[in-house]
């Protein structure tokens, strides 16, 4: 006859290993469609890239020259502006608001406004504050002086 305690752990073995497939089996059927999910955005993506990768091909043919243009010509005419760096700008220069603004063709004040963002430049403005981060002292002296 077998022994109670052998009886009682066989029980308690099969209940134990009934639980946890009852536990574990709805997490294997997650885990398998995230997996689906992740593949097919891994297919979408290579999708995208060879589709990136053809439009890049095609941007940098020499025939298509105005459409390679186009977008350097639109990114010319916008500047982001930062009063910090204006006032950075003005120092490195070495030249004063007045003299700044002389430089760009705006007055001292509206020079001081911008650096207390209390305004912010035109979009022509912004373009010439931009044409000035490319020159050193003596050239802005140089252009003080001619103007």
């Amino acid at each position: 006859m077998p022994n109670l305690a052998t009886i009682l752990k066989d029980e308690i073995a099969r209940i134990s290993r009934k639980e946890c497939r009852r536990l574990v089996d709805p997490l294997k059927k997650q885990v398998a469609a995230q997996r689906q999910d992740i593949a097919s955005l891994k297919r979408e993506r290579d999708s995208l890239k060879r589709e990136v990768a053809a439009l890049n091909k095609a941007l940098n043919k020499p025939g298509n020259k105005a459409v390679a243009a186009k977008p350097q010509a639109e990114s010319e005419g916008r500047h982001r502006f930062s009063a910090a760096g204006l006032r950075t700008l003005r120092k490195k220069l070495g030249v004063s608001a007045e003299e700044f603004g002389k430089l760009i063709g705006a007055s001292g004040q509206s020079v001081y406004n911008w650096e207390q963002e209390k305004a912010r430049p035109r979009q022509a403005l912004l373009q010439q504050i931009a044409a000035l981060r490319g020159i050193g002292k003596r050239q802005a002296q140089k252009l003080l002086e001619a103007g």
